[in-house]
Parts: structure tokens; C-alpha cells; sequence
């Protein structure tokens, strides 16, 4: 059986709106820790392996590279440490929350920006002068691994949106949020943009699409198809939903036709083993255990079958220790030879096996419904906002990545106003583009 596998590389827009000034570390934390760890993974193991970029990512990692991005975390860790007050402590505590000697502080947090795929510089400038070093060749190396077809690249609609609910905020079902939202151009104008950021950045067009949360409907099939994107992938609840029979176990490991494009379906349950549970294992036997649990698989998806892993590709190794490398290894490892498992990229599999099944999308997400986005008083408030916003103001950018999926999934949790802030700031920066007075 054939084995594909996708990691989603994501952060949303941190820069307040018209600036360089960044509100939020991730972007720099993840571009030398995660993004750099599995591009090294990549070389060293040589594995076939899918990687999907969000172009909002891409464009703030260009920013960190370039020395242009004004970002108060990262000048926390140049300062020399005697010269770090009240404000630059606290904002190092974000990486290390229990320290309170400025100098160890400040040394730890530093530490915790490099994966252990490498060893660890010794010294605060040596350490700095290396971050440096790989920032300026992260987009690079990714670069070369594409062309040399080491690994395949696939891209998200460029400000991570929710696309069927920029469609019709109506395809969210019952936790539709309230205020009418259907701006289906503005969907079309988030996978279009996206696929050509993505296409200047690598020289070459995306090999598919991670629609973003996995999101997808009938109309987001066929746009992305209008657009020349060759697949999508989604979470297997769409495709037990979307079937007009009862589903089969061998059903989710084909291949399928929907509104011109190929769809391809996740296996929830191995996905969300790595994403979720393997971390509190030893690697070994959780790379053992995924292996076996491929291998029952096997009297469903045959010699032509495929089954398909997706899942994000920076934040789980945050609780695997030594940031998941070992187990990153072994997985790796092991896959690449075990009998019977055949790792494949999704456009060499589509070569030799093309979609031979039509279905039509219900509107779904990798969760299932739509409630991390929709549906509570916070989330459909933010809805009410940006359908305000939308209609006075016109898809001027701000809209555009006030649409990103990232803010409503944070409306209602803990501690998340910078993720308000933000929101609000790009609707407010929509509105003086415009010229438009409001409340």
C-alpha cells in the first residue's frame, strides 16, 4: 500500500497593520526550531514527505530573514543580559514561564529557538550569529529540496481562511454565526493569491492544496480547480458525510473526483496518534505501534490504495521530547522499510493511479463541524464585525486577512488579546483605507 504523508506549516499575520512591528514571537520562534528541523529530517532521511506552507507564513519568515521584521521578543534576546528590564523578562517568559534570574532567563529562552537536529551553539553570540544563519537559508533550502524533488510542496489560500464559509458562512450548519457572510470572490481571490505567492517563492507551481483547517465544500472543490491546483486534502468525516451510501472501510483509502479536482482523505486516527498521543510514549514503541496499526490496514487498502497522514507540522513536537526528533527518526526510519508500506509524494501517486471515483463535497473541516470557529457568542461577534467591516469597506487587504481562520478559533479561549488586538486593528485599518467613519 501507498503511504502519504503532509505536515501543515502555518502562523497568521503578527505585524500590525501597514508596519513591520510584530506582536507576536511564533513566526521566529517555529522558522529556526520547526520549519529548519524538517527540512534537515528531509535531507537526512530522504523520505518522501508532503509539506504545506501558508503564504502569510512564508511572507513573515521572508521578513525575519531580511532583518526587516521590528519584533520587541527577538530584541529581548540581543540585549546584553544586565541591560534586560521588567518588560524584556516577560516577554522571555513566553518560552520559559518559571525563571526568574534575568541572565539564565535569557540564555534559556535563546536555547529553546533551536531544534536538537543540530547541536547546540555555544554562547549567547554564537547562538545569535547561528539564528541568523539559518533564517537567511530556511526559504532557501526549501527551495532546493523542491526542485530537486526531495520533498512536495503544497500551499494554503493565502491568509489561512475558513474557505466554505467565505463561500456562505451558511455552509457552517448549526453553528452558522448569525450575520449573513457570502463573499465567495473573496475565497476565489485567497486561493489565487495564494497559489501565485507560493509559485514566485519556489520557482514552480504547488504540487496541491491543504485547504486551511482542512475546510471544504463543493464550491471550494470547484474553485480549486478553476485555479489549476491538481489536489486537495481533508479529513476523512467529510468523505463518510459526503458518501450517498454507507461508508466502507476501504473507502478512505482511494482517491477521488469532486468539481474537477482530486480529493484525497486523512486517516483521523493515525493522524491525530502522532499529533496527539505518541508524545507521552517511548518513540520507538509508538513508531512500532503506528507501523502495526499500518499494516491492519492492509486488507482495506490495497496494491492501488493509499492511505494519507495530515497534520500540523510545528506544534506537536513542543511536548515529544527533544522537540520529537528522536521519534521523527525513527518514524522515518522504519517507514522507509517496512515491507509493503510504500512512501509516496501525492502527485507521483496521482501519475500512476488517477481518481477513479466522483463524489461531492459536504461542507467539513479536520475537526468535523465548524465549532472552533463558529457558533458561540465570541465567535459569531467576530463574524458580526467582519461582515460589518466587508460590506462598508470592500476586499481591501485588511479584510482579507481579517478572514483568517486563526482569529475566530481564538475569540472566547483564555488570554488570547493579542489575537483580538490584532483582528480589531486589521478591521480598523480596513475602514481608514476606505475612508469610512463607523462605531
Amino acid at each position: 500500500m501507498h503511504l502519504a504523508i503532509l505536515w501543515h506549516f502555518h502562523q497568521p499575520i503578527y505585524r500590525r497593520p501597514g508596519s513591520r512591528d510584530y506582536v507576536l514571537p511564533w513566526v521566529n520562534f517555529h522558522a529556526t526550531k520547526n520549519y529548519h528541523q524538517m527540512a534537515r529530517l528531509v535531507e537526512e532521511t530522504g523520505l518522501p514527505s508532503t509539506f504545506n506552507f501558508a503564504p502569510c507564513l512564508l511572507e513573515q519568515i521572508e521578513d525575519y530573514s531580511q532583518g526587516l521584521a521590528n519584533d520587541p521578543f527577538q530584541l529581548a534576546l540581543e540585549l546584553p543580559p544586565d541591560k534586560l528590564g521588567p518588560i524584556e523578562s516577560e516577554r522571555l517568559r513566553k518560552f520559559v514561564p518559571n525563571e526568574t534570574k534575568p541572565s539564565v532567563l535569557q540564555a534559556k529562552a535563546l536555547a529553546s529557538f533551536f531544534s536538537p537536529v543540530d547541536p547546540l551553539p555555544s554562547g549567547r553570540e554564537a547562538m545569535l550569529a547561528r539564528r541568523l544563519e539559518i533564517l537567511g537559508g530556511l526559504l532557501p533550502r526549501w527551495r532546493r529540496l523542491f526542485s530537486e524533488g526531495r520533498t512536495e510542496l503544497t500551499v494554503t489560500p493565502y491568509y489561512h481562511p475558513i474557505l466554505p464559509m467565505l463561500f456562505n458562512a451558511d455552509s457552517a450548519g448549526p453553528e452558522r454565526p448569525g450575520p449573513a457572510f457570502r463573499y465567495p470572490d473573496d475565497g476565489r481571490t485567497q486561493i489565487v493569491r495564494g497559489r501565485d505567492y507560493f509559485s514566485r517563492e519556489f520557482g514552480r507551481p504547488p504540487a496541491g492544496m491543504w485547504p486551511s483547517e482542512g475546510a471544504v465544500s463543493a464550491e471550494v472543490a470547484r474553485a480549486v480547480s478553476a485555479a489549476g491546483i491538481p489536489f486537495i486534502v481533508t479529513d476523512e468525516n467529510v468523505l463518510w458525510r459526503s458518501l450517498s451510501r454507507p461508508g466502507e472501510p476501504g473507502d478512505l483509502y482511494h482517491a477521488y473526483h469532486s468539481g474537477g479536482t482530486t480529493v484525497f482523505f486523512r486517516d483521523r486516527v493515525l493522524s491525530d496518534l502522532i499529533g496527539f498521543t505518541y508524545q507521552h510514549w517511548d518513540a520507538r514503541e509508538a513508531v512500532t505501534d503506528l507501523v502495526r496499526r499500518l499494516e491492519d490496514r492492509q486488507p482495506y487498502a490495497g496494491d492501488r490504495d493509499i492511505i494519507v497522514l495530515t497534520l500540523d507540522g510545528e506544534n506537536p513536537w513542543a511536548t515529544y521530547p527533544e522537540n520529537g526528533v528522536p521519534f521523527l527518526r525513527a518514524l522515518f526510519s522504519r517507514l522507509a522499510s517496512t515491507p509493503g508500506i510504500e512512501p509516496v509524494f501525492f502527485g507521483d501517486y496521482l501519475a500512476a493511479h488517477p481518481a477513479d471515483r466522483e463524489i461531492s463535497l459536504v461542507p467539513g473541516t479536520w475537526l468535523g463541524n465548524f465549532s472552533k470557529w463558529s457558533g458561540t457568542p465570541a465567535k459569531n461577534d467576530g463574524w458580526a464585525k467582519l461582515a460589518r467591516a466587508r460590506a462598508a469597506c470592500g476586499p481591501v487587504e485588511e479584510i482579507l486577512v481579517a478572514e483568517g481562520s486563526d482569529w475566530f478559533w481564538w475569540f472566547g479561549e483564555d488570554d488570547t488579546r493579542e489575537f483580538a488586538f490584532l483582528f480589531d486593528a486589521y478591521l480598523e485599518a480596513a475602514y481608514d483605507r476606505a475612508e469610512i467613519a463607523h462605531d
